[in-house]
């Protein structure tokens, strides 16, 4: 009983409260919910961690019926077109792991399709992965009706080949961003890539510059690019 009471409650926040502030007011072109890396939601999804005996745990339809709650709770209010996801079926993070990686992927994004939101951002198998080597993204993709953005440890060659595949729409880079505020000016230029220092990524600096915003520009005037 306190369990829904809280589920419900989490409705209210998203739909009431964090939702139109973020889009309505400050001006967001949308949200993407976050259903990956061991979060809440991922939690919900994972048959590693989740054992609820209600009709949120259990069966794999019953794990995805809460994370696809808030996918429509988030449509309602702002609309498909304003709305993504970010999955990672295949990783494993804080034990969120799941037994069959590749059914629970699938299952999200046929139940999503019919949400037509606006894309699907999920990670690669082999970013903190609990899947075989021969497992990918490709069913996902080819099943989603969406642009499909992939994620997990690109670079600019890997990135290329795979649009060129047709394996993503669209490829989402982290930490090379985070080390080159100037990352497409780099890639369209070719040139060398600031090193990012994984030891600032998550920590405690009295300067919180420090890792954030603190890596330099290419200097416009001496572009060394990469033969």
């Amino acid at each position: 009983m306190l369990q829904n009471i809280l589920l419900s409650l989490f409705h209210k926040l998203i739909t009431l409260t964090y939702v139109p502030v973020v889009v309505q007011i400050v001006g967001f072109d949308g949200v993407e919910v976050h259903g990956a890396h061991g979060y809440l939601l991922d939690q919900f999804l994972k048959d590693q961690v989740n054992d609820r005996t209600d009709e949120y745990g259990g069966s794999l339809e019953n794990r995805c019926r809460f994370p696809l709650e808030v996918v429509e709770a988030v449509v309602n209010e702002v609309g498909a077109d304003r709305v993504g996801i970010r999955l990672s079926p295949f990783a494993d993070f804080s034990e969120a792991g799941d037994s069959n990686p590749l059914q629970l992927g699938l299952y999200m994004v046929n139940a999503l399709n019919k949400f037509n939101i606006v894309y699907c951002h999920m990670v690669e198998p082999r970013i903190g992965s609990v899947g075989g080597p021969d497992e990918s993204l490709r069913p996902m993709r080819k099943a989603f009706n969406g642009s499909f953005i992939a994620a997990g440890g690109y670079d600019r060659e890997d990135g290329n080949k795979a649009i060129a595949e047709n394996r993503a729409d669209l490829i989402a880079y982290g930490r090379l961003f985070l080390a080159n505020p100037d990352l497409p000016k780099r890639f369209a230029l070719n040139a060398p890539l600031n090193k990012y220092n994984r030891l600032t990524f998550y920590h405690e600096n009295p300067d919180p510059l420090v890792g954030y915003s603190d890596y330099p520009f290419l200097d416009e005037e001496s572009n060394r690019v990469a033969s």
